[in-house]
C-alpha cells in the first residue's frame, strides 16, 4: 500500500467546516422547514428531542466527520489529488459511489419520503466535494 501524506491540522478544519455548513443548510434560511416535514417533525417534537438532549448525536456526528475528513485526505494522497478540480472531483465521486446510494438504499426501506433523502444527501454532497476540495489542495 502506498504511503499517505495526511496533514491533520487540514482534518480538523474540515471537520470543523462540515458543522458549520451544517448549520447553515438545516438553519430556517435554507432547508429547516422542508427537512422538518420530510422527517415528519413538529416544533415540539424537535423541543422535545433538544430536551432529552443531543450530546451523543452531537459526539457521534463529530467522530463520524472526522473519520470522513480522514479518509478523504487517504484517498486524496492515494490519487495524488492536489487541484482544486481534482478534489472536487474526488469528493463527487466519494459522494456518488457512497453516500448517495447508500443513502437512497436506506431510504427506500424507511417510509420515509424521497425529499428526505435529497436534503440530507444534497448536504452530504456539498459537505464531501467541501472535503476534497480542501484536502486536496491543502496537504
Amino acid at each position: 500500500m502506498p504511503t499517505a501524506n495526511v496533514n491533520i491540522l487540514a482534518v480538523l478544519v474540515a471537520t470543523v467546516l462540515t458543522f458549520v455548513l451544517g448549520m447553515a443548510w438545516y438553519s430556517p434560511a435554507l432547508f429547516a422547514r422542508q427537512w422538518m416535514a420530510a422527517q415528519g417533525y413538529t416544533p415540539e417534537k424537535l423541543e422535545e428531542m433538544k430536551r432529552r438532549g443531543v450530546t451523543r448525536a452531537y459526539a457521534v456526528s463529530v467522530l463520524s466527520n472526522l473519520v470522513t475528513a480522514y479518509v478523504i485526505a487517504l484517498l486524496a494522497s492515494y490519487t495524488s489529488s492536489t487541484t482544486l478540480a481534482q478534489g472536487l472531483w474526488l469528493g463527487f465521486l466519494s459522494w456518488l459511489g457512497f453516500a448517495a446510494t447508500i443513502g437512497l438504499t436506506a431510504n427506500m426501506f424507511s417510509e420515509k419520503p424521497l425529499a428526505a433523502w435529497v436534503i440530507d444527501t444534497g448536504y452530504q454532497l456539498a459537505y464531501l466535494v467541501l472535503m476534497g476540495a480542501l484536502l486536496s489542495v491543502w496537504h
